[in-house]
Formats: C-alpha cells, sequence, structure tokens
C-alpha cells in the first residue's frame, strides 16, 4: 500500500546553527537534490523516532563534508558549545 501524502504547514525561523554544521547540511541537501529545512525535517523526524536517518552511501558523503568543512564536532559536544565572544 503506497504512503499517502501529509499536507503540513511551514514557518519561517531564525534559527542560529553553527556556521560548519551549516556548511556541511547544506553540501547533503544540495547532493540529495533537496531543500535544507526539508533535509532537517527528514533528519528530526527520523530522530525523534529513534531512527538512523542516512543510508551508508550518505553516511561517507558525510564524512567528506566534515573534512572539507572542517567540522570536528560529535554528538558528544552538543551541550558543550560555546560561542566565540
Amino acid at each position: 500500500m503506497p504512503l499517502s501524502r501529509k499536507t503540513v504547514t511551514r514557518v519561517q525561523t531564525g534559527v542560529r546553527i553553527e556556521k560548519r554544521l551549516l556548511k556541511t547540511l547544506k553540501i547533503i541537501a544540495a547532493h540529495k537534490e533537496m531543500g535544507l529545512g526539508d533535509l532537517i525535517e527528514g533528519i528530526v523526524l527520523h530522530a525523534l523516532e529513534g531512527k538512523q536517518p542516512f543510508s551508508e552511501d550518505t553516511l561517507k558523503l558525510i564524512a567528506q563534508a566534515k573534512a572539507s568543512t572542517g567540522l570536528d564536532l560529535a554528538a558528544k559536544d552538543s551541550h558543550l558549545l560555546e560561542e566565540t565572544p
């Protein structure tokens, strides 16, 4: 049985995000030919269900993107980030 499409209401938001993380997400979104917002929605929906949002091929792309953007952050760093003054 095919999945049915859901109608949603999207809102514009002013979320602040670490610069290298944003660059990495933009690379992934471009590679998948999707918008950044669509990518973030997908990641969050997967995370809320405790599911892995990325295939093995995409994880390889992510490793390359992180290297090219200098992103050295990991999940363990998520609550320890400080902004430069």
